[in-house]
């Protein structure tokens, strides 16, 4: 089975997205389950999982009704095989939250929006342990939308909790457009020496420059690759956002391009077949719903 490990859907009129500005053209509209579904078939993706992009437990909640909901064509329903959202990991009652949504059937891991996060030593906090300890006890995978400057702090948190997994999103966004990524490739080559993490092939191309080519982005694929092996390597397009730079088709050309010498099972593996294993068969999921 092809996953997609990264995609969103979103509501403009929700108005829990901070981040989405009129500015952002491409991206300042309502992005539903149908507008992806052309993709997927484009591509051969018969799954996705499905991913938070506003810090609040009710876009959670959200996201669950368009997965969970029966009246849908059933196609589209079917296609989400796992969720990962957001819960406030700061609030008093922050276990029970955690406890609470790991009962959802679809709810395959949690993301707490790091990059955004003011305080860049927040993953060191001692208070956070209890919410990754019970993100381990549930089997949820932690993604870590992180940036370069958090990868030491990642490098910690990732120590402290081995019964763990994590996902690291889009190679926490190097700095493809500036070309100044050796500090990057040395605490990448530092995570991926941990085993209970993975690393996500999505969200290059838009840290690459505006008119990026496959070329622009070989020399941080090829050093993910060298260092996580495509055994701990998961495909996502993060669709929509991926429209600012070329959409889905593009970018899908360009990842076969840069995969393209390794073997068919590897690719495989990448395509889909790790994200079936650390999002949903690990975590006592089904990689079919029906």
């Amino acid at each position: 089975m092809r996953i997609d490990a990264h995609q969103h859907v979103w509501t403009v009129a929700r108005g829990d997205y901070g981040w989405l500005t009129p500015e952002l053209t491409p991206l300042y509209r309502d992005f539903g389950l149908a507008d992806l579904m052309p993709h997927l078939s484009a591509a051969g993706i018969e799954g996705t999982i499905l991913v938070q992009a506003a810090p609040t437990e009710a876009e959670t909640a959200f996201m669950l009704d368009i997965a969970e909901r029966v009246e849908d064509v059933a196609e589209r329903a079917e296609i989400v095989r796992g969720v990962v959202g957001w819960i406030d990991f700061d609030a008093a009652d922050a276990v029970a939250r955690i406890d609470a949504i790991a009962a959802r059937e679809l709810v395959v891991g949690l993301r707490p929006m790091v990059q955004d996060i003011a305080d860049d030593d927040w993953l060191l906090r001692p208070a956070l342990a209890p919410q990754l300890e019970a993100m381990a006890r549930h089997r949820l995978v932690f993604d870590a939308l992180a940036l370069p400057r958090h990868l030491s702090r990642l490098i910690q948190v990732v120590d402290r909790h081995p019964g763990l997994q994590f996902v690291l999103d889009h190679f926490a966004k190097p700095h493809l457009a500036t070309g100044e990524i050796a500090a990057w490739k040395q605490d990448i080559a530092s995570l991926a020496a941990r085993p209970n993490i993975v690393c996500k092939l999505s969200g290059l191309v838009t840290e690459a420059a505006a008119d990026w080519q496959v070329a622009d982005l070989r020399e941080a694929v090829d050093h993910v690759i060298a260092q996580f092996g495509p055994q701990r390597m998961l495909w996502g397009s993060d669709w929509p956002v991926v429209n600012l730079a070329g959409g889905y088709a593009k970018w899908f050309a360009a990842s076969e391009t840069l995969l393209a010498d390794l073997a068919p099972a590897e690719k495989a593996d990448i395509y889909g077949g790790n994200a079936a294993r650390i999002y949903l068969s690990s975590r006592g999921r089904h990689t079919s719903r029906r």
